[in-house]
């Protein structure tokens, strides 16, 4: 029996929370309201707990009353205490130097950049592919300097000294790096963790996050992104009958005409700086878009590639673009700092990889881009042992977030949903009716990325509504 369901009525609650702090009270008088509000607190609580248990009355519902009175202070603490780590020196740095980054895969036999035990805290350094890839695989043959990062940035404004080191010589290393069957992202790793093994799960923690440089891009060309002609939607009618002919009011499926705009080929520049105390990117002279950056792709190395697979065009090598159960390309702007990632581990070591940094993006990443933006990533790997899942999902303060991935939107749309029932039956112990019930009433459904190949919706469960005690539909 849990302490919500042993105590089972409010008044019960109230009654325990009073006898709690009068309990409490000769402990640490006028110091009990601070307990909860100092990330100290959590030692002077254990204290507390000790002196319960010398006193009479220590039963159930006293437990209860603990949880109601420390309860707020909890969940700050441990905020507090990921805050903390965030700005603890790292137990490791991985630059993003040639050496330490590939290009568009995530390979399981290259040489770790890092190995680390669980627990430990890595600060990895990451490049955005826009402005460092574009004729990378000629580098520095003759002909081909207008492409070098400072003659290619510089027609958007951005001065030499603004063009990271690590880009150039990215840049440099071009020809020397395969490309058949790969993406175009950069991707820094693999991050090796000791003692992980297939069956195993990657905790990810996103501690902090932070822009290496004052600009980002955005590219919005007519041929990319979900109003490209070679998208999904663009092909149809995917209906028999009558929903497969034109309608009144019926969105055409006609090519869309976009312009061609700004300086190179439908790219848009946009820097980035604080305004009113707070990091914005200047869309325009009256349009400021806040910052939130977070990684596109955080992935372990997957089991085993095959050709047909999405993303798979080479016996191996899983190309970068489509996000899968590995993890990958996942797009999904929810995993900021502050936000943790469950990722399964298919490899020994899991192999970590991570890149595809960007600064800001609404859902779905409708033109094909974020600001891709060259990020500085602080995580914490926790390793746990044999606890296996299908693929990744995650979890804020606020939400615990499922994901459903295919290439298909409305069956990603229906794992999606798959997932967050199963999360409700496994994790909070409904019976799969009433986890379908919540996951319509409660749960928010997004489209995470429309434009990788495969496709994500992610379900977002509120924590906030498992604050009281569970009701008819928990399995007892």
């Amino acid at each position: 029996m849990t302490i919500s369901q042993g105590i089972s009525s409010r008044a019960q609650r109230h009654s325990a929370c009073s006898l709690a702090r009068r309990i409490f009270a000769p402990c640490f008088g006028d110091r009990l309201s601070s307990t909860f509000q100092m990330s100290k607190g959590r030692l002077m609580s254990i204290a507390c707990v000790e002196e319960m248990k010398k006193r009479p009355g220590f039963t159930v519902p006293v437990v209860g009353a603990l949880v109601c009175v420390l309860a707020p202070f909890t969940l700050h603490a441990a905020d507090d205490e990921r805050e903390s780590a965030g700005k603890r020196r790292p137990d490791h740095v991985v630059r993003s130097t040639p050496e330490n980054v590939t290009w568009g895969d995530f390979p399981s036999d290259r040489p770790p950049v890092v190995v680390v035990r669980s627990g430990e805290i890595v600060q990895i350094d990451t490049l955005s592919h826009a402005g460092a890839t574009q004729g990378a695989t000629s580098g520095a043959a003759p002909g081909n300097e207008a492409n070098h990062p400072v003659a290619y940035l510089a027609q958007f404004g951005v001065k030499p000294r603004q063009v990271l080191r690590d880009v150039i010589n990215f840049w440099l290393s071009g020809p020397t790096r395969p490309r058949t069957g790969r993406g175009g992202h950069i991707l820094t790793g693999p991050v090796y963790i000791d003692g992980a093994e297939p069956g195993d799960m990657l905790e990810v923690q996103v501690l902090n996050l932070k822009t290496r440089v004052p600009y980002g891009i955005n590219n919005a060309g007519p041929t990319s992104g979900v109003l490209g002609a070679n998208y999904a939607g663009a092909v149809g009618p995917f209906y028999s009958g009558a929903l497969g002919d034109d309608y009144p009011g019926r969105l055409s499926i006609a090519p869309p005409v976009i312009p061609p705009f700004g300086p190179v080929g439908n790219r848009n520049l946009i820097w980035t700086g604080e305004a009113r105390g707070r990091e914005v990117a200047f869309f325009s002279r009256d349009i400021t878009v806040p910052l939130g950056p977070f990684m596109g792709i955080m992935a372990v190395s997957p089991e085993n590639p095959v050709p047909g697979q999405p993303g798979v065009t080479v016996a191996g090598v899983q190309g970068s673009t489509p996000p899968g159960v590995f993890g990958g390309n996942m797009d999904v702007k929810d995993l900021k700092a502050g936000s943790t990632l469950y990722l399964p581990v298919f490899q020994p070591g899991a192999l970590f990889y991570t890149g595809d940094p960007h600064s800001a993006q609404g859902d779905g990443e409708v033109s094909g881009t974020a600001i891709e933006h060259s990020l500085t990533g602080t995580f914490r790997f926790i390793l746990h042992k044999g606890k296996t899942i299908s693929g990744p999902r995650a979890e804020d303060r606020t939400h615990y977030i499922m994901m459903g991935i295919d290439l298909d939107l409305d069956r990603a749309m229906r794992i999606a949903v798959q997932e967050v029932v199963n999360f409700l039956v496994n994790d909070k112990g409904l019976e799969p009716g009433y986890a379908y019930s919540l996951a319509s009433i409660a749960v928010d459904f997004h489209v995470g990325e429309a434009v990788d190949q495969t496709q994500i919706v992610t379900g977002k469960i509120p924590k906030a509504i498992f604050s009281e005690a569970s009701g008819p539909g928990a399995r007892r």
